[in-house]
């Protein structure tokens, strides 16, 4: 069922960008007059090496500001009084190489529930669905520093599904992954989808993650293009690649 069956636009939280004006070094790294990203979107990001992709997660993430423009929030809980309300903590950025913190595999997931209100028995069953999705049962004595690039990355998808964002943007999430982490995440993040949190996935190249998308944003000649199209999947056979491809027509 579509969210906005549910839900008035006015209520699903969501972010708007305007005019955003982004540079490095005295140089325009691109420029978008209207972005929005809401809760059941789920967005196919693209771009160059350099184009500003992981920037501009930044700029909606709250993280880094733009050089001109107006990024603001709406949809989301109001904040006490004495706090700035700002956009940090609205959209959860997940880099690709996450930060995880020192401690075990069940710290980290575990951490993450001591800022939600839950019952005892709402802790139990998320945290247990969580390391089922992401197959942690046999890492979580495991120090977080310990494991490999794709367990890690499992990880702090399952430490974010954990929390239920709204919003999330995900940073090249199975790039120098394996096979078999790949489909996990591949796995957790339809999933999410499927809860409707709304999802920005960026992506060097179209794959079974890709094909998951509903829109398509693309920096190229410094301009962010916004389209409904999602380029299709392409069918990639490289004997020396463990990256989902998965062979689509238009």
């Amino acid at each position: 069922m579509a969210w906005t069956t549910n839900l008035s636009t006015s209520k699903l939280a969501q972010i708007h960008a305007q005019n955003v004006l982004m540079t490095f070094q005295k140089s325009t790294l691109f420029s978008v007059e209207q972005l929005h990203f809401k809760q059941g979107d789920v967005i196919y990001l693209q771009g160059d090496n350099g184009s500003g992709k992981s920037t501009l997660m930044k700029i909606l993430a709250g993280l880094i500001t733009p050089t001109e423009g107006t990024v603001y929030g709406q949809g989301f809980t109001p904040k006490s009084w004495w706090q700035t309300d700002s956009l940090l903590g609205k959209a959860v950025y997940l880099h690709q190489h996450p930060y995880l913190f020192e401690g075990s595999v069940k710290y980290n997931l575990t951490y993450a529930l001591n800022q939600l209100k839950l019952t005892a028995s709402e802790r139990s069953s998320r945290i247990k669905q969580a390391i089922n999705m992401a197959q942690l049962n046999d890492l979580l004595g495991h120090h977080a520093s310990d494991l490999s690039g794709g367990e890690r990355q499992r990880l702090a998808i399952a430490r974010a599904w954990i929390m239920q964002p709204k919003l999330l943007m995900l940073d090249e999430p199975i790039s120098n992954m394996d096979k078999h982490s790949q489909r996990l995440v591949l796995a957790m993040i339809n999933q999410l989808k499927q809860d409707g949190t709304g999802l920005l996935i960026s992506s060097h190249q179209t794959c079974g993650l890709t094909a998951l998308c509903q829109q398509h944003w693309h920096i190229k000649q410094k301009t962010i293009h916004t389209s409904m199209h999602v380029p299709a999947a392409e069918a990639v056979h490289q004997p020396n690649t463990t990256e989902l491809h998965y062979g689509t027509t238009n």
